[in-house]
């Protein structure tokens, strides 16, 4: 294959500017990676480092590419059972496409976010950086995705302990700066032509996949998998609702969740495609357990962002429908605005993140409640912003926030216990925090929701509602079928 051209920017930089609080090696030339030939240079460097410390190093290589579609390039070169994660914002501009991996942990247990933190610190203790890492979302990044509950979970199912894990390759695309990232661990034995070749022809093969290529792809008959969980999901509420009377909570969170068989393999690549045309204003996600299975969704809800030492976060609570016509729409908004009961519970989500944030010495800034409207849902929405001290990090931050009443309810604990007594399947990563940490320790999570579990054939839709005093069981069962068809549709 021949030397592709790539676009290149010499730039020189400060090490304390760039990787304040990671101990990260870097490595900088004015003239590195044009071919195949520097980069094998590059890597003979890095195995004489690794040889003089006498242990194993972790190089990362970002290169400036043409814009292309991370979704794309994840279509041509990710291989069955291996681990993927996928994440974009369509409205934004931004999508992140990590592939296969070099180094990854799997954990459970209440000490989860702690060790994945320290994880990723171990990772960047020893990991050479190079090439165009002053471009967003270049270097090394963590992909990550806890289960709602941080108990182990059986082992059938689908993702039953948080993964985090640095991928062997990463394609990122924002506001036209397009990276790919090749990462691999160097030591004394290391075949250093054979690793130059394999990454030079993937980075190549990468730069050619311009647009998604769908072979094959059928429109999906599917029949519904006859379990009775709407029966069960409107009992469990009236349940829940009696024990609300009685003073055992004020809120739960209880998800509903159907499971639908087609005739052929489910396409992951066309249902993305097709989740981020519907839901544009929605986090686009995927991810997989290396065995076949696979999560995805579009969800409306951030957990939290940090950018240079700033968070932001949502208070997402509180649902009506759209509707048909614009009148409709507005009496619709203005009822959900209106409504005592979702007002109520939409104080209960920023109550919780305001004292939550306070624990970790964080004075948050709320912006005044507005609507976050989608194509088929609306919900009552305030954003909150902070500025986060220096020694507290990104995983500190979502071990607070995480189950956050919009998910589990209120008190949060006792919640938790009851949704396990009320709900017949286990969430895995249904609800559950999914997102990224680079090196310098900024990152982005998300809630699952709105979210299915695929494998092969057949798929497990998951979406929940509120039960508050006031919810009514039929009401909330067809907000939940409002939430199902939506993702239903973009599968099919």
């Amino acid at each position: 294959m021949k030397d592709l051209p790539i676009r290149h920017q010499s730039i020189n930089f400060e090490k304390s500017a760039i990787f304040s609080s990671m101990p990260v090696i870097n490595y900088y030339s004015d003239n590195l990676l044009l071919d195949r030939h520097s980069l094998h240079l590059f890597l003979l460097s890095c195995q004489q480092t690794s040889i003089e410390k006498q242990q194993k190093l972790v190089v990362s290589i970002s290169w400036e590419m043409q814009t292309l579609e991370p979704l794309a390039v994840m279509e041509a070169i990710a291989k069955p059972n291996q681990l993927y994660f996928y994440f974009e914002k369509p409205d934004q501009g931004e999508a992140i496409a990590a592939i296969d991996t070099v180094m990854q942990l799997n954990i459970a247990g209440p000490q989860r976010f702690d060790r994945a933190r320290d994880f990723i610190h171990s990772c960047l203790t020893n990991t050479i950086t190079s090439g165009a890492i002053y471009l967003p979302l270049a270097g090394p990044h963590f992909f990550c995705s806890f289960p709602f509950f941080s108990d182990r979970l059986p082992d059938n199912i689908p993702f039953p302990t948080a993964t985090i894990f640095l991928p062997r390759w990463q394609v990122s695309l924002r506001k036209h700066n397009c990276v790919f990232v090749a990462n691999l661990v160097i030591h004394a034995a290391s075949n250093i032509p054979r690793l130059s070749e394999t990454i030079w022809n993937v980075f190549c093969q990468a730069n050619l996949c311009q647009n998604i290529i769908l072979n094959g792809v059928k429109k999906q008959n599917f029949t519904y998998k006859q379990n009775h969980q709407s029966e069960q999901f409107t009992r469990s509420v009236q349940a829940a609702l009696k024990s609300i009377e009685n003073n055992q909570y004020s809120k739960i969170v209880l998800a509903h969740a159907i499971d639908v068989i087609s005739e052929n393999k489910f396409n992951i690549v066309h249902s993305l495609n097709q989740l981020r045309k519907i839901h544009r204003d929605c986090y686009i996600f995927a991810t997989s357990n290396g065995k076949g299975q696979n999560f995805i969704g579009a969800s409306p809800e951030r957990l939290v962002t940090l950018h240079d030492r700033f968070i932001e976060t949502d208070a997402l609570a509180g649902s009506a429908p759209r509707g048909k016509t614009p009148t409709e729409d507005k009496n619709l908004a203005n009822n959900l605005i209106s409504d005592e009961k979702e007002r109520r519970e939409h104080q209960v989500v920023i109550d919780f993140i305001v004292q939550r944030l306070s624990r970790l010495g964080i004075t948050p800034h709320l912006s005044p409640p507005s609507l976050r409207q989608l194509s088929n849902i609306q919900h009552l929405w305030t954003p909150i912003l902070a500025q986060v001290p220096p020694n507290v990090h990104l995983l500190e931050i979502l071990a607070e926030l995480h189950p956050t009443p919009a998910v589990a309810g209120v008190p949060r604990d006792i919640a938790c216990q009851e949704i396990r007594r009320y709900e017949s399947f286990e969430r895995s990563l249904y609800a559950a925090p999914l997102g990224w940490v680079d090196a310098q320790g900024n990152g982005e999570f998300i809630v699952g929701i709105r979210s299915a579990i695929i494998d092969g054939c057949t798929a497990r839709l998951y979406a929940g509602a509120g039960i508050v005093s006031g919810s009514d069981p039929h009401k909330e069962l067809t907000e939940i079928q409002l939430k199902l068809q939506a993702l239903l549709k973009a599968l099919v």
